[in-house]
């Protein structure tokens, strides 16, 4: 049975069976990321780890765009999409029990690229593009982007895409491995649903338990690399480039 929550707006989520699908809801914002949907998808992912009859997650976003980054009008205001403890959007700093299969369409960009990249599986139509333009606005990845993406891409490409701040394409991801499947452009989400029931087909702790040897094993502990990054890259949030960048962004202009 598929049952649709009535909990929210900015965040949805359905349930099929042992599948959840959260869907980021602002399409009007490009599903660019405020505080309050931060919130709601942090709810969400904590109802798929304590719900026994869920195994699996599909996230994606309503619009034909899956994430563009954070609300930069709700930045003016000081509110953050960040949460304490669990990172950006809710997710990129929080240990997720259970499988996440991200279903890209469009954009995904800065934060929106990086909870993609929290995501154990990734749907994405051909169309899409991927991209952490951090560098251009005096500032870095710190969500998962350098942490995370040269452990997904060839340490070249990924040393590309953060240097220069160029997007990347889905067929790009597809080839170096990032990209499980590429799907005709507005077939993402079907595509990692049908993804999400094989898993679900599965022993719910078995997936549990590979996902955390997985996470546990390739290379430096995650907790510990976001630590090394933390105090490597702090200063560079509170410096002039980082202001200079956010206001050249605001005013459509290259920064100086």
């Amino acid at each position: 049975m598929s049952t649709a929550s009535e909990a929210s707006d900015l965040v949805l989520h359905e349930r099929h069976g042992g599948v959840l699908t959260i869907t980021l809801n602002r399409p009007a914002q490009k599903n660019a990321m405020d505080h309050a949907a931060a919130v709601q998808l942090a709810a969400a992912l904590d109802l798929l780890d304590v719900d026994r009859e869920l195994s699996v997650a599909v996230l994606t976003g309503a619009g034909g765009v899956f994430s563009a980054d954070m609300d930069l009008k709700a930045c003016a205001k000081d509110e953050m999409p960040v949460i304490p403890g669990r990172g950006f959007g809710g997710l990129t700093g929080t240990t997720v029990r259970k499988p996440l299969i991200a279903a890209v369409e469009g954009w995904a960009l800065g934060g929106g690229f990086e909870m993609v990249l929290a995501c154990d599986l990734i749907v994405a139509a051909e169309d899409a593009r991927f991209g952490l333009p951090e560098v251009t606005r005096g500032l870095v990845a710190a969500g998962g982007g350098l942490v995370r993406l040269p452990r997904r891409l060839p340490y070249h490409v990924a040393a590309r895409v953060l240097l220069t701040g160029e997007p990347l394409t889905a067929a790009e991801g597809k080839e170096y491995g990032l990209v499980n499947e590429l799907t005709p452009p507005g077939a993402a989400l079907d595509v990692a649903r049908e993804l999400a029931g094989r898993l679900a087909r599965n022993a719910p702790l078995a997936l549990a338990a590979v996902k955390e040897v997985l996470r546990e094993t390739q290379g430096p502990n995650e907790r510990d690399a976001f630590t090394r990054q933390d105090a490597l890259t702090s200063g560079l949030f509170s410096g002039e480039d980082a202001r200079e960048g956010a206001r050249a962004f605001a005013e459509r202009r290259a920064p100086v």
